[in-house]
């Protein structure tokens, strides 16, 4: 193991094995680099010098159980990239709870590590100049999407000193930052926001950041890196959970491809729903027929996507669970390769890729995901054993998503892969089957966004970000609206927009 440790940009102390060396720099992340290439494959760890008594070196092997994961822990609230940054990110990356290992490619200089496998690979594709917080944020946000796991981990740390030295936010990195890593437009919007939510007008920054050019790492550039986690992942018992309405005939299909599967599940959880009071099942095939695995057959007048969910939670047995839709189809091999991958990469939940027929595979990587599938998604049982999908999303928009952020605040990381694949036919039989009214419906202003897609915002996304997406929403709409005045246009967003943020209030307080 390396430790680099640093002090005012500069390193102060270089260990390999807990014995001092020499190192022939001050700058930090050239001499990154210079022990990557003395030492190929080893952890490298970097501190700052006030943080060396704190750091738990002892837990590094659990932190760090395979190579392509990036850590930090900022002990403090401020952070390098000013909170504005959320302005230019809409995704569950920036607000990080720190009491959890929590992905985020927003990386501290104070305390961190990396795999130098990753580093040598990355040294042509990467510049040295400039902070090394500056560095540390442009590797991991390059990086994450081609497939670096990284997370803020407060493992790294027992404790930290109440003083600690830190930089003061630079509005001009912060511009200098969007524009080379995100598309040209985001540094208009973010002089827009400033402009409009802070009364800043930061000229200077913006036509300062015009001159940088945009990075981007090569294609398919960490895919020799080898994955193979030393966490061990027990049991390879699983559940499937399948809430159903009105889909006979594509559920039975579900259950044949199942009944398949080189790696059987131990039970499959059917929740049935029909609205019609004096109704009873259709679902004849499930006792007329024989099955592999166990049914449970749940059957409720009740409909709803997030109740019939949690009603499924509820009888989970198995280690894992496999969160399924009826209107799926699965290749035999589904479930094996499934469970070989999450064991592959030691991790608690993983999404696959869901396509439908015919549609082009966009996401071509294994990565963090910022959101959830709650129809292609296996998860370790023993963390949602006390969570449920939020009630208050039921019929809305926004209850994947939301599972999802539970999760991550668990200290439970989704990460997305593009195979096994999960064929979605959206059977024409689909959506509520039966519209419901919400509340909302009859409200002669309507709410822009959906109420519950501003209660997702206001649960889990910081105060820059909701404001971000309240300005692209307006230019959005704007198109897709009858009125063209902008004048009129502006006055009726902000009606429309107090209408959604006053009925998310009311789902927030409802019991």
């Amino acid at each position: 193991m390396i430790a680099i440790y640093h002090e005012n940009n500069n390193v102060v102390q270089v260990e390999v094995d807990a014995k001092p060396i020499t190192f022939s720099q001050n700058n930090i992340a050239r001499t990154l680099f210079e022990m990557s290439e003395l030492y190929p494959n080893s952890l490298l760890i970097w501190c700052h010098i006030d943080l060396k008594p704190n750091l738990n070196l002892a837990g590094m092997d659990t932190v760090f159980h395979h190579n392509k994961i990036m850590v930090s822990y900022n002990p403090i609230d401020e952070t390098f990239l000013s909170e504005a940054i959320g302005y230019c990110e809409l995704s569950s990356f920036i607000k990080i709870n720190k009491k959890v290992s929590y992905p985020s490619w927003l990386v501290s200089s104070f305390a961190g590590g990396i795999h130098t496998s990753v580093l040598n690979t990355l040294k042509d594709s990467l510049s040295t100049s400039g902070s090394f917080d500056y560095f540390l944020n442009s590797l991991a946000k390059l990086a994450m999407p081609e497939g670096l796991l990284c997370y803020s981990e407060p493992q790294l740390l027992t404790g930290f000193p109440r003083k600690i030295a830190t930089s003061k936010k630079n509005i001009f990195v912060l511009f200098r930052f969007v524009k080379q890593h995100y598309k040209i437009q985001w540094i208009f919007l973010l002089f827009l926001n400033l402009f409009l939510y802070e009364r800043k007008i930061p000229v200077l920054p913006f036509v300062f950041s015009l001159f940088y050019v945009r990075r981007k790492l090569s294609e398919n550039i960490l895919d020799e890196i080898e994955v193979s986690s030393k966490e061990q992942v027990t049991g390879g018992k699983i559940d499937v959970i399948i809430p159903t309405i009105g889909r006979k005939d594509y559920l039975y299909n579900v259950l044949q491809d199942l009944k398949i599967q080189t790696s059987l599940p131990s039970k499959v959880i059917i929740v049935e729903q029909n609205p019609n009071p004096l109704s009873i099942s259709e679902l004849d095939y499930l006792t007329c027929e024989n099955w592999p695995f166990s049914i449970e057959h749940i059957f409720t007048h009740q409909t709803g996507a997030c109740n019939a969910r949690n009603l499924a939670l509820k009888e989970i047995k198995s280690e894992w669970v496999f969160m399924a839709d009826d209107d799926i189809r699965l290749e035999k091999y589904f479930l094996e390769k499934a469970l070989e991958q999450i064991k592959l990469y030691g991790i608690k939940a993983a999404t696959f890729n869901c396509f439908q027929k015919n549609e082009k595979l966009i996401y071509k990587k294994i990565f963090q995901w910022p959101t959830f599938g709650s129809g292609c998604s296996i998860v370790k049982h023993q963390f949602i054993k006390n969570m449920q999908f939020n009630m208050k999303f039921e019929f809305g928009f926004g209850e994947d998503a939301d599972f999802g952020m539970q999760l991550r605040n668990q200290g439970v990381d989704v990460i997305y892969f593009p195979k096994p694949e999960v064929l979605h036919l959206k059977a024409p039989i689909g959506g509520f089957r039966t519209k419901p009214v919400l509340p909302w419906h009859n409200d002669k202003i309507q709410p822009k966004p959906s109420p519950t897609v501003m209660l997702y915002d206001q649960l889990h996304l910081s105060k820059q970000q909701i404001k971000g997406y309240k300005t692209i929403l307006f230019f959005k709409f704007y198109k897709l609206q009858t009125i063209k005045n902008p004048i009129r246009y502006f006055l009726n967003f902000k009606m429309q927009w107090k209408q959604s943020e006053y009925w998310a209030n009311e789902l927030k307080n409802k019991k």
